[in-house]
């Protein structure tokens, strides 16, 4: 049968290989249909489309709406405050550090009154008598517009300028991130302040306001103008006392006491004055004992010597024979040795020994000039931060420098010189010095205010006996001589008085008082100055050591027993 031909159209096979089956089955789709794969969807409906459209419109509306407020209607004002206040930077101020005593008694520290304060206020102690030791720091400041000028403490005087930059510590920073409203947004600690030191000093600061209250009840009672003290341990240098009357209040200075700052100026007394430390005072006869040192070492006499002093010696004028010099002694102190001389203070005896009369030789002016010298006079005794004055040792070329009209030296300059007038000047520190050479057997010491530092010292190169005999000398002035205010029995001390007259025509007087305790093996030295009262007053410096060590033994007897007992 012939195949049928068809026109027009395709053959279509009816067939199907089982191959093709095999191969469709292996290659079925793996849709997921719970996450409707492989599913037709309906497409979105015009409604859809616009309502979607018009929230976009909506929101871009309003931010055009908002970009128009901030550019167009505010657009300065927060360029300015975006400007100005991006990125702040703030002092954190640090702590002052804390001031004390030896038995950690605080003596200045700080107070943060409210917690939104930038920085704490300093705050001083109410003892009295330790104003000028302490000093006083002024705060930070700002300006007109509210920006700190000064971001830190100042210390102006005492142990706040001297130590200030151990004081101070160091600032710390932190960074406030500001928005255009001036509302924080962010703070990040930079750097953290760092409180400052610790300083610890020798003094005891209730013996220091006992000696303070002695001197000042002295000052009052007695008709002086003021005074000051010094305690200092012998063998290490350390302060154990240094005060100064009248004082000022740290407090007042600190917070700007206007009303007490102008009554500070006003007053005639200085109160500013650390009288202590740089206070210069002719010093009467208490540079005796460093004349009695150089007259036995030098051989001009031995300690069993004596001198009549029959109240005055006279020395021959040779431009008007009938008027010779007269030099005085405070009384007639008749037959006198070295340790007599200096328990009863004879000026006849150390004008002889110093300037020479007769046949009896002295050291002469340039063997007081070597001496004064030895013992700290006439330089400052190195007190770590405080300036001192040096102070004055007379001698030729002094005079002719100050006196230009009369620069002839005389005999009668060296006498005056010998028994700390003229124009000898010294401080209460560079006293005590003096006290605690005589005590520890021949040893400058350099003073110190800050506890447990290592001891600084110069050896004068003075035999010991030499010095030895002015120490039994001292000791006989308490027990049976003019230093009997401070004799007692509970401490043995050693003392020497000098009083020294001052103004034109001698109207005035310093009464001063130096020595040391316990005698046996001594501790402490100790120096009192009274200033300026009416020539003739009886009770001064040495009634004022009595009624402090009378103190000391009911309150502080630790400081007055034997070095080998503690």
């Amino acid at each position: 049968m012939g195949r049928r031909k068809m026109w027009g159209r395709k053959k279509i096979s009816a067939e199907i290989n089982p191959e093709e089956i095999f191969i469709d089955s292996s290659n079925l789709p793996a849709f997921d249909k719970d996450q409707f794969e492989g599913r037709l969807e309906r497409p979105i409906s015009r409604r859809s489309i616009v309502a979607a459209g018009s929230i976009v419109a909506i929101i871009f509306a309003l931010l055009v709406i908002r970009a128009g407020d901030l550019e167009i209607a505010h657009g300065q004002t927060y360029a300015k405050q975006a400007a100005d206040n991006p990125l702040i930077q703030q002092v954190i101020f640090a702590d002052r550090g804390i001031i004390v005593d030896r038995n950690g008694v605080l003596l200045a520290g700080n107070n943060r009154v409210n917690l939104t304060d930038d920085f704490a206020q300093r705050v001083y102690t109410p003892l009295q008598g330790l104003a000028l030791v302490l000093g006083y720091a002024v705060p930070p400041a700002k300006d007109s517009s509210g920006v700190y000028f000064r971001d830190e403490f100042v210390g102006m005087d005492g142990i706040e300028k001297a130590y200030n930059q151990e004081l101070a510590g160091q600032n710390g920073l932190k960074l406030t991130e500001a928005n255009a409203h001036g509302g924080v947004v962010s703070e990040d600690v930079l750097q953290p302040p760092v409180p400052g030191k610790k300083i610890t000093l020798s003094i005891d600061a209730s013996v220091t306001q006992a000696l303070y209250t002695a001197i000042a009840d002295r000052v009052q009672k007695s008709g002086f103008q003021a005074g000051a003290g010094v305690v200092m341990d012998v063998t290490t240098g350390e302060i154990l006392a240094l005060t100064s009357y009248p004082q000022y209040s740290p407090q007042a200075m600190t917070n700007g006491d206007t009303a007490a700052i102008s009554g500070y100026n006003a007053d005639p007394r200085q109160p500013f004055l650390n009288r202590a430390v740089d206070g210069l005072y002719a010093p009467g006869s208490i540079v005796k004992p460093i004349i009695g040192v150089g007259a036995l070492t030098e051989g001009v006499i031995n300690e069993n010597t004596q001198i009549l002093s029959t109240g005055s010696i006279s020395v021959p004028n040779p431009f008007d024979p009938k008027h010779p010099s007269i030099f005085k002694d405070w009384r007639a102190n008749g037959w006198v040795d070295m340790r007599l001389a200096i328990a009863w203070s004879s000026d006849v005896y150390f004008y002889e020994v110093g300037g020479g009369y007769q046949n009896q030789p002295g050291i002469g002016i340039s063997g007081i000039d070597t001496y004064m010298h030895l013992f700290g006079f006439g330089s400052p005794t190195g007190l770590a931060g405080f300036t001192e004055p040096s102070g004055t040792v007379p001698s030729p070329a002094w005079k002719a420098q100050n006196f230009p009209t009369d620069p002839t030296w005389r005999i009668g300059d060296t006498y005056h010189t010998t028994i700390g007038q003229y124009g000898v000047t010294i401080t209460p520190l560079q006293a005590v010095r003096e006290a605690a050479a005589i005590a520890n057997g021949g040893t400058l010491m350099t003073p110190t205010l800050i506890a447990s530092s290592t001891p600084e010292g110069k050896q004068l190169g003075v035999p010991l006996y030499n010095i030895q005999i002015i120490q039994q000398g001292m000791r006989l002035g308490v027990t049976s001589g003019i230093s009997q205010a401070v004799k007692f029995d509970f401490v043995h001390v050693a003392g020497k008085t000098g009083t020294a007259q001052l103004g034109a025509n001698n109207q005035y007087e310093n009464s001063w008082m130096i020595g040391f305790f316990p005698y046996e093996h001594p501790r402490y030295a100790y120096a009192v100055v009274l200033e300026k009262a009416p020539t003739g007053t009886l009770i001064g410096a040495p009634v004022a050591v009595g009624n402090f060590l009378q103190w000391m033994e009911t309150n502080t007897p630790q400081y007055l027993q034997n070095a080998t007992s503690t």
